[in-house]
């Protein structure tokens, strides 16, 4: 696979398929706020897709707007370790490699401070400075 080709084209792990839909039909609390609280209404104003529990290489990412290579992550309070915070960093390098921008988010921000959270993204989107 050429570098051009991973601009078009990502990929995909087909053994993932599975665990991708376990975690669709699993949907932890901060992940069912954003989606219907947020998500589900962005992609009816904006007409922006918006996919959820994604397999990208070999990673399954939270949320995925593909219009707009962006990868938006909620993170649990286990990422805070030190051994997940390495890994964290790893899977965004290789995403970004990609092309792709990852915003992150945990799931207190999600739970606690929801509409700062809807609009950090809105500003992604729309490409907002302050």
């Amino acid at each position: 696979m050429t570098l051009i080709e991973l601009k078009t084209r990502l990929p995909y792990n087909p053994k993932l398929k599975e665990r991708t839909r376990e975690l669709r039909r699993n949907t932890t609390g901060p992940e069912k706020r954003l989606w219907y609280w947020f998500f589900k209404e962005f992609q009816q104003t904006y007409n922006i897709r918006v996919l959820k529990q994604r397999p990208i290489w070999n990673f399954i990412v939270d949320f995925y707007i593909a219009k707009l290579k962006l990868v938006i992550e909620i993170d649990w309070e286990s990422h805070f370790d030190e051994q997940w915070i390495e890994y964290d960093k790893e899977r965004t390098s290789v995403l970004e490699w990609l092309w792709l921008k990852v915003i992150r988010f945990t799931n207190n921000e999600v739970m606690n401070n929801f509409d700062w959270v809807c609009k950090h993204i809105l500003k992604e989107v729309f490409f907002i400075k302050e």
